[in-house]
């Protein structure tokens, strides 16, 4: 079987393939813990493999003049090689994590060889990777051992939570399709999940109110991480009637009918400000945020002005809003105006500004998401006792969002 490397589209060496077909024979006979043995000899120690043919083919590889550069890309196969077998399989699951660990412990033996101190720098390096941490993140979601309550536990230990997430945390521009295939699969399975957790919540907290008295009901646990208050108010706000007759879908859908008479693009940023500020207090939104909101539109595609609005532009104008309102360049995360609206207006009614943009153009929800995993993995190390409970429940409350307006399941309002 052929691999084709990815990442700039880079044809694989005859060594780099030998090692994968290597790695893909074994693993379709030999259990994790022979495997993840043999990798540690391979690849943490660098000596003593019993293949001396696949040692000299690594041997090889790290001996390149593109090895500083690559091999962190063939590692990161490597591993994957063996997760994609494990991962369909619940009972191996829990290997994944066994893998991924290995990288934290130091080879057994001190090597006077140039070419295994090279493979254990190169190796090293791997471990500071984005492709490291997005392996991590990944046995952190297939980890059933993991304690739920999340006391004192970092953020990144809460990644499995959010399905909205995977493919932005769990993914790398040089996934393999294979990779990218399991991902949206477990994606689509712990989302529906939720989702039925959430319903049948709702369901027990209707069969306890005061006019539907029953004999017996079994108790069912608030499927999320915000109070039973919280969640009440966050499931009305994103799928109650808000006004008394609409629900937030509905004011969308009215939006974009009256939108379609705007003749310019001007005249339809226009509209869409009132559209957004008429979910924000005007006690805090004339206070500077309606005025900035205001110039954030009209500096957005302010060439395109005085054309007809296109979905091109409607598309690009939604994302540059989530960029304006959650957060924008990953390198130094700048989410000042997405902190202020929360300590502000609230958790809840901050997710309903950025629910109201996604309502309107589906296609943009990806967007969101992506703005959501910068966040994600720039506090992923911090726990909540650090300060960062405001993001875990604006978390919290975009999976509701997402459960009660694109999910599979129809909610009995509460």
């Amino acid at each position: 079987m052929s691999y084709w490397a990815s990442h700039f589209n880079r044809p694989i060496s005859p060594e780099e393939q030998k090692v994968y077909n290597h790695l893909l024979e074994l693993s379709q006979v030999e259990m994790p813990a022979q495997l993840i043995e043999r990798f540690r000899w391979l690849f943490i120690e660098g000596v003593g493999y019993p293949d001396s043919e696949i040692q000299s083919a690594l041997e090889r590889l790290v001996a390149s003049n593109t090895a500083s550069m690559d091999f962190k890309f063939v590692l990161n196969r490597c591993c994957h090689i063996l997760i994609n077998r494990w991962q369909v399989y619940p009972r191996l699951q829990s290997a994944i994590a066994d893998l991924v660990n290995i990288f934290e412990i130091a080879p057994s033996n001190p090597t006077y060889s140039r070419g295994t101190k090279r493979l254990r720098e190169l190796v090293q390096s791997f471990t500071k990777t984005e492709q490291y941490a997005t392996l991590r993140r990944l046995a952190t979601v297939l980890d059933q051992s993991l304690d739920q309550s999340f006391q004192g536990q970092p953020l990144g230990n809460y990644i499995r939570r959010y399905p909205y997430l995977f493919e932005h945390c769990l993914l790398m521009e040089d996934s393999a399709d294979e990779q990218r295939r399991t991902i949206r699969q477990m994606q689509i399975r712990m989302q529906q999940q939720f989702e039925r957790d959430l319903s049948q919540y709702v369901t027990h907290r209707l069969l306890r109110s005061p006019s539907r008295q029953h004999d017996s009901y079994q108790e069912v646990k608030n499927p999320t991480l915000l109070s039973d208050v919280d969640l009440g108010k966050a499931i009305k706000q994103f799928a109650g009637k808000v006004d008394g007759r609409n629900t937030q879908r509905d004011l969308a859908l009215h939006f974009l009918a009256y939108s379609n008479q705007a003749r310019t693009y001007r005249e339809f940023k226009h509209d869409l400000y009132h559209y957004l500020i008429a979910s924000v207090d005007s006690g805090y939104g004339q206070h500077q945020f309606y005025d900035r909101l205001y110039a954030q539109l009209s500096h957005t595609l302010s060439d395109s002005d005085l054309q007809a609005p296109t979905e091109f532009l409607t598309m690009r104008t939604y994302s540059k809003l989530f960029n304006f309102l959650v957060v924008d360049n990953p390198q130094q995360p700048n989410h000042s105006v997405f902190l202020d609206l929360v300590m502000n207006i609230g958790t809840t009614l901050t997710i309903n500004l950025l629910l109201k943009i996604v309502l309107l153009c589906q296609k943009v929800k990806p967007n969101l998401e992506k703005r959501f995993s910068i966040l994600f993995n720039h506090y992923e190390l911090r726990t909540k006792e650090s300060g960062i409970g405001w993001l875990i429940d604006a978390l919290e409350n975009l999976n509701v969002a997402f459960a009660t307006n694109f999910g599979s399941v129809n909610l009995i309002k509460i």
